[in-house]
């Protein structure tokens, strides 16, 4: 997206009770990943809500830690963070592409994740998407997971394990 591009957000969404969010981010870029955890770290709070963070070595073990997190404990979303940048190899795609796959099928099983896994060309793109002061793409993803976790309690309410739960579709 265009820096001068407008789009809109949605309102913050407001909880009842506590929320708990899992923050899992990958660190290979310092730098970057620190920027992406103080947006999340920023919106979540702003929410009223509590979170944890964990480090994982890269983006791939990003979804197999909200996974193992989803089955054995009691976070109510989870935030996934980090950046994959192209370089000279195909391990960009597989990187890129298998990641995105395993947020999105944990997501399809009913755990609430705001994937703010950037995927970028080069340094200055993840800069840029990364700081708080620019598209701050990090409380982008926190500010997702939150939704999702309005929209569970709003059908149904608390989950215990992965998954959805037949009822009331209101």
């Amino acid at each position: 997206m265009a820096g001068s591009e407008e789009y809109h957000t949605l309102p913050r969404p407001e909880f009842d009770r506590p929320v708990k969010l899992l923050i899992v981010v990958a660190p290979y870029y310092k730098d970057i990943a620190d920027q992406l955890l103080a947006g999340a770290r920023a919106e979540i709070e702003a929410a009223g809500a509590s979170h944890q963070t964990v480090e994982v070595p890269g983006a791939l073990e990003i979804p197999t830690a909200i996974g193992i997190a989803g089955r054995m404990s009691d976070f109510d979303g989870y935030v996934a963070l980090g950046c994959v940048i192209r370089g000279e190899t195909t391990h960009y795609e597989t990187v890129c592409n298998d990641s995105s796959r395993g947020l999105t099928l944990l997501g399809l099983q009913g755990l609430c994740i705001g994937n703010g896994i950037l995927t970028v060309e080069n340094r200055q793109q993840a800069d840029a998407r990364a700081r708080l002061d620019g598209q701050n793409k990090g409380g982008g993803a926190a500010a997702a997971a939150l939704h999702l976790v309005a929209l569970a309690r709003h059908w149904g309410g608390q989950r215990a394990g992965v998954g959805f739960v037949a009822g009331d579709a209101s």
